[in-house]
């Protein structure tokens, strides 16, 4: 048997709306990269896109289990001596929320050029209100 790949005009990608209210950062973030990667499909390729657009609403109301909140940081570096820049979680929250969410999906896909056409796809906001109401997403409820 041979295995069937499908060709870019079979590919249907679709808009899915997730709100992320009192959802746990990393068990969400799982469920999102493979709604981005398309692995939910019949039709997987892993050398395509066959993922789907979706949409993150109430970015700012996410939860860490344990002690994360306390501990966790997120780091940057400059390449300069002495660059390196450390932002503890609390601090995160309030000034970009939606990076929490694109750093957590981002972690979880391919690093090549594949992961970075995908996470082109992810859309995060604050609030319960966005822009893509003309592509009619579909509400999806996701378990936690």
């Amino acid at each position: 048997m041979k295995t069937e790949t499908p060709k870019i005009d079979q590919i249907k990608h679709d808009w899915y709306l997730v709100d992320a209210k009192d959802m746990v950062l990393g068990r969400l973030a799982t469920q999102i990269a493979t709604l981005l990667r398309g692995k939910n499909k019949p039709y997987f390729s892993p050398h395509l896109d066959t993922g789907d657009y979706v949409i993150i609403i109430n970015a700012e109301k996410i939860k860490l289990t344990g002690n994360k909140e306390l501990q966790k940081t997120y780091q940057r570096y400059s390449g300069y001596p002495g660059g390196r820049t450390e932002i503890p979680f609390k601090r995160m929250l309030k000034e970009q929320p939606e990076q929490i969410i694109i750093h957590a999906v981002k972690g979880m896909l391919p690093k090549n050029i594949l992961g970075r056409q995908l996470i082109n796809k992810l859309k995060v906001y604050t609030g319960s209100e966005h822009p893509h109401t003309a592509q009619q997403p579909k509400t999806l409820s996701l378990t936690n």
